[in-house]
């Protein structure tokens, strides 16, 4: 995953696991519809071995001891009083939200563990997994901190209140740290048997010291500001996630403290080769030869004498601070969504602190004095061995070491575009006309699909209006460029950009502007909700009238993070989704929301009910014995009222598979309430991110995908947007991929009824069966022999303050 969208910043993280017992992958296999691995060409074409060893089995328990005695006592409750009597609203039915995103974390943080990856993607994961966790405590444990300040009591679902959540992500959230800090040590000892060694500066030669201090002294310390506290000087502002070096000085026998921020703009890991060369020492190295790195702010470290001249450095420690992200205005009394957006940003700078981590050698001295001065509690501060921010190891992944990472993968042109002549837009819009297209990104190009889209509607004579709504877009974004393009060649134009959106707030501003500037209609937001459909419409001057081609997704139009994130688009121009996008962008510009829509699910309208009402049928179905069955794939099962209505259908007897890739409050395989429930997540190289509802409906199914998940701020608090697939050959694909995952046993984890989760393996002697494997070559044996699609690597360029691209997160 590079993983959330941004990666959907709002949200969850990613999964991640490790293997799972036998029991584990018998009670996903009981769930699943016919194997699709006998007819599949590429069902052993990982290049896994046939048997994987066996992984510990991560004990990722939400509810720690408790666990037991509440399950046994709502299972005794359904035993006596028979489903009818069963109490939906009892805590003990419902995991915590927090608690199931750390136990997604623990699955993300496996990837690096797990020997089986390649060593330079387990690098990879370990720096996602700092930049996820940062993310959490930013959003998530920013917004307890605030609960329990303002003295609220209120129990969650699951009968938490914030405090005790707090306590408990605190207590998990060390663990994890610990476990990231043991694999650290293990993969660093692989990295230097491959050829690339992390050096301490004492490992270095006198001559290689040198030329790095001469590189500190020409490149680094011209960009350092040394900051004291003293009577004199008040204790330095540290910004959020900055990596600081805490120095404490004597002179006189007067010991001071000092702080020197580790800057941003200078490569943390330095290459040692590169400066010892131009020293004369130091070897070649090739691709696949040896290269060494020092740390940056060891370089800094032992270079001090530079910055404090003619003073004794006592002792060096280092420090990262973490700052809540919960940062809120009243929207109604607001002037304008903009100058919303302007506060929080300067807000969110200067918010409370939420964490505080800290080299495990620091003197008590230095402790004190940050705990103090940052007002934070002992709970929260995190003494840590190893690295303190794992996210310069991306920088490791760029390497050219083709034999340490995944095989790459370039996405594919899909065959019903492979024919089409850029230079005439008509054709587009006349395969689209014949029949509807599914998209599915990373293994279709985003360039040759939607990009393709939007440049044939921007440059036709014919098309008279284009409507796109933005959540998330590429900071040099090409879909901006089509319609501003669009703007110039006098169609008209209007935009939907979402401010809100958590972590591109400013990007989408920068956006914002470009438009206006050149005369674009820009709608900013919505007051009360965010704006989270991914949806466009173009409207085109035919020969038998006017015809409105529509796009319906699951992900945002963001060109990098098409290439890591697994998401859908339905391609249609089926005129009563098209007349409901026409609804949709006039309430975006306008003030008022339909209540009612021909075949789209609109939130906060529609969309609750009609997804209760398809529940409710399959649970009909199954109590008269009909055929009945519910498979739903989304990132976070969070909403209580859904879950509830999820085990009514179980107890009704309707057979329900839950792909559900981070939060999920619901608990399977409970007797008498979940009985028919499994619950499955899948963490691999791309970060699932897309969103399919299947409906059995007594063998008359219907399909959906869509921007929702199903959590109360989807169906409540957000505009969304669901899409009915009805074409058959494309309800038949999204059947392969719900298969596909389902039939994993590499890379999906199996969740028990106390919330833990086992990872799937094969048995020995049966193939490897990865999901994303699979569908990178049903993809290449689909696409046409000669390829014009741009290849780009795996790794997604844009960078930002926090994750956006290559986080297992979601929208925020």
């Amino acid at each position: 995953m590079s993983q959330e969208d941004r990666p959907d910043a709002d949200e969850e993280p990613t999964d991640d696991a490790t293997t799972a017992g036998a029991d584990g992958v018998d009670a996903a296999a009981g769930s699943n519809s016919a194997s699709t691995s006998d007819t599949d060409p590429t069902s052993t074409s990982d290049s896994e071995p046939e048997t994987a060893p066996v992984v510990e089995t991560v004990a990722t328990g939400v509810d720690g001891d408790v666990v037991p005695d509440v399950l046994a006592a709502a299972r005794d409750d359904a035993a006596d009083h028979g489903p009818a009597d069963v109490d939906l609203d009892d805590p003990a039915l419902y995991l915590n939200r927090e608690l199931s995103e750390l136990a997604f974390q623990r699955r993300v943080l496996h990837e690096a563990i797990d020997e089986r990856n390649p060593l330079l993607e387990r690098v990879k994961f370990l720096a996602i997994f700092t930049r996820n966790l940062d993310e959490f405590f930013m959003k998530r444990v920013g917004g307890l901190k605030q609960q329990m300040d303002a003295g609220v009591t209120e129990l969650t679902p699951d009968g938490r209140t914030p405090r005790e959540q707090w306590e408990e992500i605190v207590d998990e959230s060390r663990d994890l740290f610990e476990r990231q800090v043991d694999c650290y040590a293990t993969v660093t000892e692989e990295l230097a048997a491959a050829g690339i060694r992390i050096v301490d500066w004492d490992d270095l030669t006198s001559s290689e010291r040198g030329a790095l201090r001469d590189y500190f002294e020409q490149s680094v310390l011209p960009t350092l500001t040394p900051l004291t506290f003293d009577p004199a000087h008040p204790f330095p502002f540290i910004s959020n996630l900055s990596l600081s070096l805490a120095v404490l000085t004597r002179e006189d026998e007067d010991v001071k403290f000092s702080r020197v921020k580790i800057p941003r703009n200078r490569p943390r890991l330095v290459r040692v080769d590169d400066h010892a060369d131009d020293a004369g020492d130091g070897d070649d190295d090739g691709a696949d030869g040896d290269s060494r790195y020092v740390r940056l702010e060891s370089v800094i470290e032992a270079n001090l004498d530079l910055l404090f001249p003619n003073v004794e450095v006592v002792d060096t420690s280092l420090f990262r601070v973490t700052r809540n992200a919960e940062v809120r205005r009243n929207e109604e009394i607001a002037e304008g969504l903009v100058g919303v957006i302007e506060d929080v940003l300067r807000q969110r700078r200067f918010a409370t602190v939420v964490r505080l981590e800290l080299s495990a050698n620091a003197p008590d001295r230095v402790r004190d004095l940050l705990v103090e001065q940052l007002g934070v509690s002992e709970q929260e501060v995190f003494e840590l061995d190893g690295l303190l921010d794992y996210t310069p190891l991306f920088s490791l992944v760029d390497l050219d070491r083709p034999s340490l990472k995944l095989e790459p993968w370039t996405p594919q042109v899909h065959p019903r575009f492979a024919d089409i002549d850029p230079e005439d837009p008509g054709e587009l819009f006349a395969e689209i006309r014949e029949r509807d297209v599914l998209v599915h990104h990373p293994y279709h190009s985003f360039t040759t699909t939607v990009q393709a889209f939007l440049d044939a509607a921007a440059s036709d004579p014919d098309v008279l209006a284009i409507k796109a709504a933005i959540y998330r877009t590429a900071s040099d974004s090409k879909v901006i460029e089509s319609l501003i393009e669009a703007a110039k060649n006098g169609t008209q134009v209007a935009v939907m950009v979402e401010l809100k959106a958590r972590f591109d707030e400013e990007n989408n501003l920068r956006w914002v502007r470009r438009l206006e500037e050149e005369g674009i209609h820009v709608a900013y937001g919505t007051i009360g909700l965010k704006t989270h459909s991914k949806t466009a419409l173009v409207v085109r001057e035919e020969r038998d009238g006017v015809q409105l081609y529509s796009h319906v997704a699951t992900g945002n139009y963001h060109s990098e993070t098409a290439k890591t994130y697994t998401d859908l688009g339905l391609l249609t121009a089926d005129r009563d989704v098209g007349q409901d996008l026409v609804k949709l962008f006039n309430f975006f510009t306008g003030h008022s929301l339909h209540e009612e829509y021909r075949k789209l699910l609109v939130a906060p309208e529609n969309m609750r009910r009609e997804f209760t009402r398809l529940v409710r049928r399959e649970a009909d179905h199954a109590r008269e014995g009909r055929e009945a069955k519910i498979v739903a794939k989304m990132n976070s099962l969070e909403d209580p009222e859904m879950v509830k209505e999820l085990y009514r259908a179980s107890m009704a007897g309707v057979d329900i598979d839950l792909l559900v890739r981070g939060i999920c409050r619901l608990r399977p395989g409970l007797d008498g309430v979940s009985e028919t429930v499994d619950v499955s997540s899948v963490v691999g190289r791309f970060l699932e991110h897309s969103r399919i509802f299947y409906f059995c409906n007594d063998g008359d199914p219907e399909y959906y995908i869509g921007s929702a998940d199903w959590m109360t701020r989807n169906l409540d608090r957000r505009v969304e947007a669901v899409a009915p697939v009805e074409e058959p050959a494309l309800r038949a694909e999204l059947q392969y991929v719900l298969d596909v995952m389902r039939e994993d046993n590499r890379k999906r984890w199996v969740m028990r009824p106390d919330g833990s989760y086992e990872q799937c393996r094969p048995d020995e002697g049966e193939p490897v069966r990865n999901t994303h494997q699979r569908l990178m070559g049903r993809a290449r044996d689909s696409a046409p022999e000669t390829d014009p699609s741009v290849g780009f690597g795996d790794e997604p360029s844009r960078e930002s303050g926090v994750d956006l691209d290559t986080v297992f997160t979601d929208d925020q």
